[in-house]
């Protein structure tokens, strides 16, 4: 009789977290629903194990593990005029060539994937006449602007972009998450603005 009603108990918990869970009409980061002050927001994210790194233009900037990767960096915006957060960017480790560069793409694509489907939109190509076909030739390509390979997923939620993203400095990949409520909000503000 103790076995079942511990097994009731936790079966309790269990439904009672999916259901706050299933409740926040926001896109998710880490578990937390992307809404709120930049203040609380950074708060949130550092109980949950990541590092501020202090805030330059409006953006909070983290430092922290995601999705199986050490020490990305997330970029948690707002809109000056409205402090509300509705966008955060994460930046995966750097890549010094293809091979490592495309398989963070390609294994985060997967992952995203899984959870939210196939992706609404997706482009992945180099941008220049002559094909790259070696490790070097490709990681020219990304330097140089001229590899396009992003993806595209819409839930009922936001929007999350994933894309490669390179220059002569550095190159790696960038997951970005939008919630669809606060950016409509943002926007508003924006059109008032005009």
């Amino acid at each position: 009789m103790k076995k079942l009603l511990l097994v009731l108990i936790v079966a309790c918990f269990a439904i009672n977290s999916w259901a706050q869970n299933e409740k926040s009409e926001h896109l998710n980061f880490k578990g937390v629903p992307i809404d709120g002050k930049l203040s609380d927001y950074v708060l949130k994210m550092q109980k949950s194990g990541f590092t501020n790194l202090g805030m330059e233009n409006g953006v909070a900037y983290l430092k922290g593990d995601f999705a199986g990767y050490k020490e990305c960096v997330v970029g948690v915006s707002t809109l000056k005029q409205k402090d509300l957060v509705s966008k955060i960017s994460v930046t995966f480790p750097e890549q010094e060539n293809w091979s490592a560069l495309s398989n963070d793409y390609f294994s985060l694509k997967e992952m995203l994937t899984e959870k939210y489907g196939k992706p609404s939109e997706n482009v992945e190509m180099f941008q220049s006449r002559i094909q790259p076909e070696d490790d070097p030739s490709k990681m020219h390509e990304v330097m140089f602007d001229k590899c396009k390979y992003y993806s595209i997923f819409i839930t009922d939620k936001g929007r999350i972009e994933l894309s490669i993203f390179g220059s002569t400095l550095s190159s790696y990949v960038l997951s970005t998450y939008m919630d669809k409520i606060n950016s409509e909000i943002i926007r508003a503000t924006a059109i008032d603005d005009l």
